[in-house]
């Protein structure tokens, strides 16, 4: 039976080498790469083609969420496994709607990591079993589009609206329309209010 194909994705080098250690401790999975921002994360998926990606959720230079949708559409097949700091459900949420396979603390990570990975490839959605199993708020935001979240990410880096569209390739008025759209969909009416709400609830990263 050929082993799991694991790509591990976090910042930090040290981080990194323990989960490779916890990984590769077990016969069943290999570690095939790894890198240590969203724009190698996407690189190593596309060209290594893993069976699951182990994915930070505090990733520069965007989420791990961001970084989830950029991976599934770009390899759909592709299972991810988030691990982050952060056990707001909100959090978990942002991650659930990326596709996002699984969501785990990355405290106390030692016999859950690769019992989480043989899950996640068995198809179960898998969280980390000290988080509460929140139900789905029939009043919830608008889920925002990638496009709107990467947007959004600029927005929160103190971006205006010409630096944006440069940024991502668009016209300015797309750019404010979108900004228009985002604040609508979150009920939200100035650009501070935003910033405040998008860090503060796992939407982007802190610049």
């Amino acid at each position: 039976m050929p082993k799991l194909r694991v790509l591990l994705v976090d910042d930090h080098t040290l981080v990194r080498r323990g989960f490779r250690r916890l990984l590769e401790d077990d016969p069943d999975i290999e570690v095939v790469g790894e890198a240590s921002d969203s724009n190698e994360a996407l690189e190593l998926a596309l060209r290594l083609t893993p069976d699951i990606v182990v994915l930070d959720y505090a990733l520069p230079p965007e989420n791990g969420a961001l970084t989830t949708r950029r991976i599934l559409a770009a390899q759909p097949r592709v299972k991810i496994l988030i691990l982050s700091m952060h056990s707001e459900p909100s959090y978990v949420q942002n991650a659930k709607e990326a596709g996002a396979s699984g969501y785990l603390l990355k405290n106390a990570l030692d016999l859950e990591l690769v019992a989480a990975v043989k899950q996640v490839m068995e198809g179960n959605w898998t969280q980390d079993p000290r988080l509460v199993q929140s139900a789905p708020n029939s009043t919830a935001k608008r889920t925002l589009s990638t496009r709107e979240l990467e947007v959004l990410h600029h927005i929160v880096s103190g971006e205006s609206n010409k630096e944006i569209a440069s940024a991502l390739g668009l016209s300015a008025n797309t750019v404010a329309v979108h900004r228009a759209n985002i604040m609508d969909a979150l009920g939200i009416h100035n650009t501070a209010e935003l910033v405040v709400y998008a860090i503060r609830n796992g939407l982007v990263s802190i610049p």
